[in-house]
């Protein structure tokens, strides 16, 4: 199986690169693979638009260098290069490569109507917004893009943070050809990014480190993941799950959840709502059957005897009677489950007592908050966790609450990432903005309480769950515009995600996102 690609920020990525020098890969062999693969990658996605012209701007550090290098080698090839030295190369790998370069360049400097430009100016070392010379040729590069030109940076828009994503006065490329690995920054702002193609430069085994970086899910970690369903299954080796929410008025989260199950392969489903909700939950999911909330002294036996795993959360309400019914069920079910919007919010600012709830071996249990949900349930004891913090340090954050819960956190976002209580931890990028809708979570929720019913493994089946709920966001946007998606046409796609294509891409190309959101 081909290795993931790993999500690195900036120091990361520098150690990276100097462990493979360190093992034996010059930095200058290193800067013509990363320029070599680009051009060729430049050559396969523009074709003939390569031929109205290149403009390509070199900055002064090693991201310069790769930009020199793509100019020598289209230019090779006969395309019309154009180069804007925006500042002169500072590297002793970046004056040799410019130097080489330059035997096949024409020394004119670019017209403003080509139709490519490449930006080569600031890599992934540099932080803060671009100044002087730099911030010239990015406004100069918006200009051509709102002109018609296709922008494509390399390894990261020059001004975008590669760690952090911020982007003042950063180049916005429709295109971006990162080194590697995949860089934070282009995750936390894909508009920025546009599409992003990781291309492989030989860093080998030497760049990683004993704790690596995480994982980016994609299509082939999924596929390899997702159990089949098999030609004698029936609905019971399909797996139950029961979904506990759907008070009065908030009946569509949990008729959601439930059409996420479905579209998911879930068996059986069996809805617990609040007695107003029945009728509108069972009209809405013909497929299951529902029941009302059990009665404060009721026995419990009927739901946790006949679920393989339980949701709940979705419209639940948060009251004391919903925190009292969420407390009994997780004192009689010890069995997978999976908590998301106000099972979570019933425990705000004391998260150590949703622990004790779920705590004990074997327990498979998988919290889902969107950054509003983390920050109140990390709150507590004198501690105030505002949704900015959470978002400020989204890669990292969910390594205190996962082990405090002792629970699988994934936290919904751009891009989600998922961390187990032992420290492990996964990012999915799938996604699009016709997901930041309500009730986007609640058809989350379904597809991941089916996948930890029938996979058992809390960490990977909630990850295959985001990619898949990611993967269905972007189908049901494809070629439209974001504004006119709904979440029925999501759901709808969701059916669409479980064919998965497990072709692994052409090399050099690791991995690849496609442009997401309405163009700017």
């Amino acid at each position: 199986m081909i290795s993931p690609v790993r999500v690195v920020g900036a120091a990361e990525s520098a150690a990276r690169d100097a462990a493979a020098i360190a093992s034996g890969t010059p930095g200058r062999e290193l800067m013509r693979r990363a320029g070599l693969a680009s051009a060729a990658e430049l050559q396969r996605r523009f074709g003939d638009r390569l031929w109205h012209g290149v403009a390509v701007f070199a900055g002064p550090g090693n991201n310069g260098g790769d930009a020199w290098v793509v100019a020598g080698a289209l230019a090779a090839e006969g395309v019309p290069v154009r180069v804007v030295e925006a500042a002169p190369p500072r590297t002793p790998e970046a004056i040799a490569e410019r130097e080489a370069a330059r035997k096949s360049l024409s020394d004119e400097a670019p017209s403003g109507r080509e139709w490519v430009v490449v930006d080569g100016m600031l890599g992934t070392g540099a932080s803060g917004a671009p100044r002087g010379a730099i911030a010239d040729a990015v406004a100069r590069i918006a200009a051509m893009r709102a002109a018609g030109a296709v922008v494509v940076s390399l390894d990261i828009p020059s001004g975008l943070d590669a760690t952090t994503g911020a982007a003042d006065g950063s180049v916005v490329a429709d295109l971006t050809l990162t080194f590697g690995a995949m860089k934070r920054g282009l995750l936390l702002r894909r508009g920025v990014a546009g599409a992003i193609a990781v291309l492989d430069i030989g860093l080998g085994a030497a760049a990683e480190a004993p704790s690596a970086p995480p994982p980016l899910i994609d299509a082939a970690w999924v596929a390899a993941r997702v159990p089949p369903i098999a030609a004698e299954s029936h609905k019971g080796s399909r797996r139950r799950v029961a979904i506990i929410g759907g008070a009065a008025g908030m009946a569509g989260a949990a008729v959601l959840a439930a059409r996420g199950a479905v579209r998911s392969g879930v068996g059986m489903v069996r809805l617990v709502v609040a007695p107003a909700s029945l009728s509108a939950v069972q009209s809405a999911v013909v497929e299951a059957t529902a029941v009302p909330w059990p009665a404060p002294d009721a026995d419990l036996s009927a739901i946790v005897e006949w679920a393989h795993a339980l949701l709940i959360g979705p419209g639940l309400s948060a009251t004391p009677e919903t925190r009292a019914l969420v407390e009994r069920l997780l004192g009689k079910w010890k069995g997978p489950v999976v908590l998301d919007a106000d099972a979570l919010n019933l425990f705000a600012g004391d998260a150590p007592a949703l622990g004790r709830l779920l705590g004990g071996p074997g327990r498979s249990a998988l919290v889902t908050p969107h950054v509003s949900e983390f920050a109140r349930l990390a709150s507590g004891a004198g501690n105030t966790v505002t949704p900015d913090e959470v978002q400020a340090a989204r890669f990292d954050i969910g390594r205190s609450l996962a082990k405090t819960l002792g629970a699988v956190v994934l936290l919904k976002g751009v891009p989600t990432v998922l961390t187990a209580p032992d420290g492990r931890c996964l990012v999915s990028a799938a996604g699009s903005p016709v997901l930041a809708a309500a009730g986007s979570g609640d058809l989350l929720s379904g597809i991941a309480v089916t996948l930890l019913a029938q996979m058992g493994d809390p960490l990977e089946s909630a990850a295959c769950a985001a990619w898949v709920h990611g993967r269905a966001g972007e189908l049901a946007a494809q070629g439209r515009s974001v504004r006119g998606v709904t979440l029925d046409e999501v759901t709808a796609a969701v059916a669409r995600s479980w064919a998965i294509d497990r072709t692994p891409p052409p090399p050099p190309l690791l991995a690849e996102l496609p442009a997401v959101g309405d163009a700017p």
